[in-house]
């Protein structure tokens, strides 16, 4: 991981490499803080789990396609991306400010939300002037 260059953390996660760096720094402390109440180690490293969440979020990728990769159930998936997501919001540097803030504040932020899934099909208009008429005897 410490080869790549800036563009390639964008391209591969959709970060730059000080945030990568600074939300691995933050998971690294809190797994060591969740092992010194002892329990089982987990399948997957902190880093694992942090390029899974990035790659659930950035790039779309069902958690069973990603479970295949890692060689896991989606269960494991799941649940790395739940404490991931977890550990990163609880400690606020990585979350969102809350809706009173938001309209008390005086920055316009815009979020914008596509939709892909309501897409009307192109599809050729359906009149006789496109049919093409076939006799009904030569149909066998």
């Amino acid at each position: 991981m410490t080869n790549l260059t800036e563009e390639k953390y964008l391209v591969l996660f959709g970060v730059h490499k000080a945030t990568f760096d600074a939300m691995y720094a933050m998971l690294e402390s809190a797994y060591e803080e969740m092992r010194k109440k002892g329990g089982r180690s987990r399948k997957l490293s902190v880093l694992d789990m942090l390029i899974i969440f990035l790659g659930y979020y950035h790039d779309y990728r069902t958690m069973e396609n990603i479970a295949f990769d890692y060689g896991v159930h989606k269960q494991r998936i799941s649940e790395a991306v739940a404490w991931v997501e977890h550990v990163l919001v609880k400690d606020g540097v990585f979350s969102l400010p809350s809706k009173r803030e938001l309209q008390e504040a005086d920055t316009e932020i815009v979020i914008t939300i596509v939709d892909v899934t309501e897409q009307e099909t192109e599809r050729p208009e359906k009149n006789k002037k496109n049919h093409t008429p076939a006799s009904k005897n030569a149909t066998q």
